[in-house]
């Protein structure tokens, strides 16, 4: 179990980099930038940041704003939290964007030091039952869940980063069509 434990904090704490990596000096602008028109992204309506919900994840929508990635981190980490250790009455309308980077990034690392502080003191007992496995799926051992929030935060993390990467080349992709 010790070995299992460590593979999950091993992941974590990989995916994390990657996501620190993606964050250093993302500002408000880039984030809020839209790759193409129907890119899924975060709306300020009468002052609270709504995100998209796509109907289905077709490739014709392109990719997501930043800010929409950052919003999708908020969202899965809070129902993870918020369903398996707290009151599981959380929803996707419950939860909205901050409209802020600095606030994004302070909640992340909030997250961050709750999700490492749970990887650390599960007790091997809890890592393999279904007690805190509710959200986004049932019946699984805890630790399924842990790699999917893991893998999730890694390929979040990718998209962040491949969105910076668009950022810095939107000029560019402009001046060739």
């Amino acid at each position: 179990m010790d070995e299992l434990r460590e593979t999950l904090i091993f992941q974590f704490d990989i995916s994390w980099q990657l996501l620190d990596y993606h964050l250093t000096d993302l500002e408000n602008e880039e984030a809020l930038w839209k790759p193409t028109d129907n890119s899924l992204h975060v709306n300020n309506l009468e002052g609270v940041w709504k995100a998209d919900w796509p109907e289905n994840e077709s490739y014709e929508m392109g990719p997501a704003s930043i800010a929409w990635t950052t919003w999708h981190i908020i969202f899965w980490w809070s129902m993870v939290i918020n369903h398996s250790f707290g009151e599981g009455t959380l929803t996707k309308e419950d939860i909205y964007w901050l409209g802020d980077m600095d606030a994004v990034k302070d909640t992340f690392k909030n997250f961050h030091d709750q999700w490492r502080s749970i990887l650390e003191t599960t007790s091997n007992e809890e890592l393999i039952s279904t007690t805190y496995t509710r959200w986004p799926f049932e019946d699984k051992p805890f630790y399924e869940l842990a790699g999917w929030l893991n893998l999730e935060l890694m390929k979040n993390a990718a998209d962040i980063g491949n969105g910076r990467f668009l950022y810095a080349t939107r000029n560019q992709l402009e001046e060739e069509n």
